[in-house]
């Protein structure tokens, strides 16, 4: 079932069409052929059984109490995973595919590259497609990067246009998420499985699509540790799916001062968790800065930077 619910979301506007959209439209037809196969491979929306999902050991906790009776109740069903786990075999959750839903990224494929729907992916690439056409200067980055599924389209779009001068960079525990520090730091999906991608299944999976190279950096660690201290001099695109508030303000105080004016900020969980849009408005807010922050789908909200100065 779906999880993506639309909602109004408090001092935003509505995703608008983009002059960039006119830079898409006047690429050759194979170059918009790949970007466009590419983006279907991302997010799984090929496979009908990637809407299937996996039963893990230790459901994820969005608000539910960690009592005595959940932790009873869910004890068959961790003793019959982990024995099949022995034998190399998953308990898999099949489900009816829902295009809408992998368009706004409101489910988890069981496999594919993101998580984050179609309409988040052309979001970014209708970004990109501005940042090189006006040359904003600086490198992409995605702080929260699971398989890599953005960063590997962000390499594509600069091979599409035969860029070579600017870096991916992608930063992540590659461990899973982080335990959230209290409660109104989010929910606790650190135990999740699925939310786990190493560096190395990174790097492997930008080698299939024939995009590793020198020009992709992995920041491997918590963002608290490797973010103040990235070579990152300055950055075009800014792309934060990092879910907690200590992540998202953490990403927002290391890099923001770095995004060059006329770049983009990108927050994919704005609107799916409120730990990440208190972390966004609570940063905008000390630094008093001003930002028309414009929808893109149930969740995910970006802006344009045109000064990191506060407003007068």
């Amino acid at each position: 079932m779906c999880q993506a619910r639309w909602v109004v979301l408090p001092q935003t506007q509505q995703h608008q069409a983009d002059p960039s959209l006119k830079a898409i439209s006047q690429m050759d037809e194979g170059s918009k052929r790949y970007l466009e196969l590419l983006k279907r491979c991302l997010t799984a929306e090929l496979y009908d059984e990637s809407a299937w999902s996996v039963v893990e050991a230790e459901h994820a906790k969005f608000g539910q109490p960690n009592d005595r009776v959940h932790s009873i109740l869910a004890l068959p069903r961790r003793l019959l995973i982990r024995a099949l786990a022995k034998n190399s075999l998953l308990l898999v959750r099949r489900r009816a595919f829902d295009p809408e839903c992998r368009q706004v990224g409101g489910d988890w494929p069981m496999f594919g590259y993101t998580m984050v729907g179609r309409r988040r992916l052309d979001n970014l690439h209708v970004l990109l497609e501005d940042v090189l056409a006006r040359g904003v200067p600086g490198d992409l980055i995605e702080a929260g990067a699971w398989r890599g599924g953005c960063g590997i389209l962000m390499k594509a779009i600069l091979a599409a246009h035969s860029v070579t001068d600017r870096i991916v960079w992608l930063a992540d525990s590659f461990e899973g998420m982080p335990k959230p520090s209290s409660m109104d730091d989010g929910w606790d999906l650190s135990s999740v499985q699925h939310l786990r991608a190493s560096a190395q299944q990174v790097r492997d999976n930008f080698l299939r699509f024939g995009l590793l190279d020198d020009c992709v950096r992995l920041l491997e660690g918590w963002f608290r540790d490797t973010l103040p201290r990235a070579p990152i001099e300055r950055i075009a695109i800014l792309r934060l799916d990092g879910d907690l508030y200590g992540s998202t303000m953490d990403a927002l105080t290391s890099l923001y001062d770095r995004v060059s004016p006329g770049g983009y900020v990108i927050v994919d969980d704005y609107g799916g968790w409120p730990s990440c849009r208190r972390a966004v408005t609570d940063f905008l807010q000390k630094r008093s800065l001003r930002v028309a922050i414009q929808q893109i789908d149930w969740t995910g909200v970006y802006w344009r930077v045109e000064s990191c100065t506060p407003a007068s």
